[in-house]
Order: C-alpha cells, then sequence, then structure tokens
C-alpha cells in the first residue's frame, strides 16, 4: 500500500512523511530521535512523562458520538452522548492538525478469531503510539491480507490544541470520541497508551454481541490436560499474577471473545501494572519486559534500572510487551471452552469465603455486581475499606447495557457446563487494619484443586449470608479458613460487617433490576437491617 494514500479514505492529506508498518525496531529508533523516550536498563522505551500528560484514562472524557444505530447504547455516566455537529466539527481540525505533522501508521487486527477479527489502523502523530499497537495488537503475517480501508481507526492527536474545548461540547482538552457510523476513534490531548487499547475494546463489546459473540474483561490460560480457565478481577484482586502461573500456559491477559469455538484473545500483547513487579513474584511477567516493550510512569535510577516500587509519578506504572515474550504463551491466542471460571474480589471487609461455588444465576449477579474493595489510604479521603463494583469486570468498556453481558455468561455457562467461582484474594480473620491478606499459595491452592477436580468429591456448605455453596476442606489449605466467620474473634462483628456488605451489594444491584430476572435478582445476598 502507499503510504500516502493509505490517508485518502479518511481525507487527509499529508504534507510531511508517512511512515507505514514500521518495525519495532524501526519504530524504537524513531522514538528516541524524536525524544519521545529513552532506553531503559532492560531494553524496554521508557516513555518521556515531562510533557505532563494523563498518566491514566480519562473516563469522563470519554464519549459515544450519536448516529443511526445506536440507539441500542447503554447511555449515562459511562457512555456519553456527543452531538454529530461537534464530531464533523473536531474531526475536521484533527484531519488539518495531522496533516502537517509526520504520521506513523499500524494496521493490523483485533481478535485472535478469523471470523470475528477487527481490522484495526491506528494513525498516530507519536512513533512510540504505533509501536503501543504493534505491540498490543496481532500483527499480520501475510500483509497481502490487508484490506486498503480498516474495519476501524484509531486517530491519535494527542498533542493537538484545545484551548477551545468548551466550544466543541467537551469537558476538557482531552478527548476520546468513539462513531460507529464512520468507524473511528479520535483520541487527543493525552499520551497515555491505554486508550488506543481500551477504546478498541469498547468497540469490539459494542459489535460482537450483534454475532453472538461474548466479549469479555478477563485473562486466560490453560492447562496440561488442554482446559482453559478464565479470570475476572478488578485492580489488585490478582488478575494478572494468578492467571501467569507457570505451570499453565497463558493464552492472553486482558481481553477475550467467547464464539461457538472456544475463547481467543483480543490482542497480541500484554499491558500489565507493574508497581511493586519483581522477578520474585512474577518471574515471567518481570522478564518479558525487554527490548520492543514500553514503559510509561516507570520511575529509574541515574543507571536507568527501573525501580517497580516507586509511585513517584502515580500507582498505575505500565509495561507493555507481545504475548511472544513470554516462553509458555499460546501465540495462536485461542484456547477451548472454559470449563472453570473466576471471579476475583480482594474483600477488604474480610467477609467473602476464600473460595465459593456458584450456580448461573449467581454468577450473572456476581458479574453485574463486579466487586472489590479499595483500601484505606489509597484514595484521599478514603479512611476504611470501601466497596467498588465495576459492572462486568469493565463498566468503563460495556456499551450495551451490562445485562447484555451477564445474559451471555450465563448462556455460555449452560451450555458449555462450565463451572464459576467466586474467590476472595482480600482479607481473611477480620477487615483490612484487623485481619491478615489471604496467603498467595492458599489461594493457588483453592484454584489448583477447582481447576483438577478436587473440590467435586469435599462437601459444600451454604453460606448464610451471601448464599454461595463453600468446600468445607481443600488440599493444602487449612479447613478453619474457608468459613470467614470462624476466623474472626468476635461472631456478632463478622455478621454485623457481613450483613453490611450484603446490604452493599443489594443497594448496587438495584440499576440492573429492570433489566434481570426474578432468578437473578434473588440469587444475591441476604439483606438484613442493622439493627435488627
Amino acid at each position: 500500500m502507499n503510504s500516502q494514500k493509505s490517508l485518502n479514505y479518511l481525507g487527509i492529506k499529508p504534507q510531511k512523511n508517512v511512515f507505514l508498518n514500521l518495525s519495532a525496531a524501526e519504530l524504537v529508533e524513531k522514538a528516541i530521535n524524536r525524544s519521545e523516550g529513552r532506553l531503559a536498563a532492560n531494553g524496554a522505551l521508557l516513555i518521556d512523562r515531562s510533557n505532563g500528560s494523563r498518566f491514566g484514562r480519562s473516563p469522563n472524557d470519554r464519549f459515544i458520538v450519536k448516529t443511526p444505530g445506536t440507539e441500542d447504547v447503554w447511555w449515562g455516566s459511562v457512555n456519553r452522548p456527543f452531538e454529530p455537529e461537534n464530531w464533523n466539527r473536531l474531526f475536521k481540525k484533527a484531519k488539518e492538525y495531522i496533516s502537517g505533522k509526520d504520521v506513523f501508521i499500524f494496521d493490523g487486527f483485533a481478535g485472535a478469531s478469523p471470523e470475528h477479527r477487527l481490522q484495526v489502523r491506528v494513525v498516530a502523530e507519536q512513533s512510540w503510539h504505533a509501536l503501543f499497537a504493534t505491540t498490543l495488537f496481532i500483527n499480520s503475517k501475510n500483509p497481502s491480507e490487508l484490506k486498503e480501508t480498516p474495519d476501524f481507526t484509531v486517530m491519535n492527536v494527542c498533542n493537538i490544541p484545545m484551548e477551545d474545548f468548551k466550544d466543541y461540547g467537551l469537558n476538557s482538552e482531552v478527548f476520546i470520541l468513539v462513531n460507529f457510523a464512520e468507524r473511528v476513534v479520535l483520541i487527543g490531548g493525552t499520551h497515555y497508551g491505554g486508550e488506543i487499547k481500551k477504546s478498541i475494546f469498547a468497540v469490539m463489546n459494542y459489535l460482537l454481541p450483534k454475532k453472538g459473540v461474548f466479549p469479555m474483561h478477563c485473562s486466560a490460560n490453560i492447562g496440561q490436560d488442554g482446559q482453559t480457565a478464565l479470570f475476572f478481577g478488578l485492580s489488585g484482586t490478582g488478575k494478572t499474577t494468578l492467571s501467569a502461573d507457570p505451570e499453565r500456559r497463558l493464552i492472553g491477559d486482558d481481553e477475550h471473545g467467547w464464539d461457538e469455538k472456544g475463547i481467543f484473545n483480543f490482542e497480541g500483547g500484554c499491558y500489565a501494572k507493574c508497581i511493586k513487579l519483581s522477578r520474585e513474584a512474577e518471574p515471567q511477567i518481570f522478564d518479558a519486559i525487554r527490548f520492543g516493550s514500553i514503559l510509561e510512569n516507570v520511575v529509574v535510577d541515574h543507571r536507568r534500572i527501573p525501580d517497580y516500587d516507586s509511585d513517584k509519578i502515580t500507582e498505575n506504572t505500565r509495561a507493555t510487551y507481545p504475548t511472544s515474550h513470554i516462553d509458555n504463551c499460546v501465540q495462536e491466542g485461542v484456547g477451548g471452552h472454559p470449563k472453570n471460571v473466576f471471579f476475583l474480589a480482594a474483600d477488604a471487609f474480610g467477609v467473602l469465603p476464600p473460595i465459593a461455588r456458584l450456580t448461573p444465576e449467581q454468577a450473572m449477579y456476581h458479574f453485574l455486581s463486579g466487586y472489590t474493595a479499595k483500601l484505606a489510604g489509597t484514595e484521599a479521603g478514603v479512611t476504611e475499606p470501601t466497596a467498588t463494583f465495576s459492572a462486568c469486570f469493565g463498566a468503563p468498556f460495556m456499551v450495551l447495557h451490562p445485562f447484555t453481558y451477564a445474559k451471555m455468561l450465563g448462556e455460555c455457562m449452560k451450555k458449555h457446563g462450565t463451572q464459576l467461582w467466586l474467590v476472595n484474594t482480600g482479607w481473611s480473620g477480620g477487615a483490612y487494619g484487623t485481619g491478615s491478606r489471604m496467603k498467595i499459595k492458599y489461594t493457588r491452592a483453592l484454584l489448583k484443586a477447582a481447576l483438577d477436580g478436587s473440590l467435586k468429591n469435599v462437601k459444600f456448605i451454604k453460606d448464610p449470608i451471601f448464599t454461595v455453596e463453600v468446600p468445607t476442606e481443600c488440599p493444602g489449605v487449612p479447613a478453619e479458613i474457608l468459613t470467614p466467620r470462624n476466623t474472626w474473634q468476635s461472631s456478632a462483628a463478622y455478621q454485623k460487617t457481613a450483613y453490611d456488605l450484603a446490604n452493599r451489594f443489594n443497594e448496587n444491584f438495584k440499576k440492573y433490576e429492570s433489566q434481570s430476572t426474578p432468578e437473578v435478582i434473588n440469587a444475591g445476598p441476604v439483606s438484613k437491617s442493622m439493627t435488627a
């Protein structure tokens, strides 16, 4: 494809250089020469943050353009509507802006399934954003399979001046706009690479359900027996750590689809949060960060050795690397129908069991809830554990109503005989500050027992408050910690805290009741007045 012609379909007439599908090495070289970053001691490209740009996603600046066909969008605080007139003016401004810049283009795919993949083109003014796309998306093995016009385009004009942002109906100088009619994502005002990745995930979340494919914000791996497992969980629950198991092959760490054949990775790389990263705890991730990888928000010393313990810039430190950097990764990006699915919750209240078996209806309830807890001190003003709920374990990326995805989960579970488990990677013996964090060796033992079928042979009891089924024993795990009530010094204190969390679950779930079925609504915890 002629590099100049590659922008014709957008109506862009480039006045400078257009770099089409450069290799990772070429893009690293360009980024260094253009002062976008420098090499860290481990060979990764360390992105310069001296420009003061955003260090994470900007959910309040994400919009969906109101066009014919978007009537089924789940409008609200997650999916904010954007007027077509403002889009036309802003898109025109962005095209005029980037036509005067060097342009870097990546062509590849989102989705390892040939039947359901999306051809994606990333058009950027920064070479490292093209490297980000090269690292995170699936690269084409045969350039002839690439269409001249992609299925979706991400255009990133991170440095566009937007002092007049209010005139365009924006909340700030940052914008992430999705136009399904023109099949374009427009990003401006932020350098954060995650916006490129997550915008396409949102697009997949809108398009795939219309084809009967279930999009999921989860990691996936496969055992030596060939059985696939999925791991859902919000930040801090251990999703990436537990799925990167040396005894199992990683399929992907973040985004997958579930179709009639099984599951498939959306990506060709990983985007790992690396705060407190160590080779001892997470050797696969640590060793994957080398030349061809990207480090965002990471502090280095005078020798450019990364200090993964430092949150000087932000706690949201990130490493981007291709799956080929992980020795036992499934490079094809596909797996069979999962036999086990795990919902991970870091329960800082210390009342959820370490592992519990869920019915399909309970699975849908907890999927819609997407629970974990923030710890005291993690944010300004947070002085005690705070319940956090994010629908489908990824509310910021759900374009349709969450029950659309929950229903697909329930249908997949029933059709393929999948068992779903709720796993508490948080506290035991009391809430944060009193109890202690669940030992990872116990969590790994519980997951292993669920995966190898050991838990099928033990007795389960029903938790009287959360109504889930809890095993009474598990190899390698002390029996007393399996029932949270038994680990608390005060049974009354446990009951009060447990009912308090149950009430928070059910209060949060009220916003989904109009779309849910009675069976799912009744699958939640037992609520009780705290004065009863």
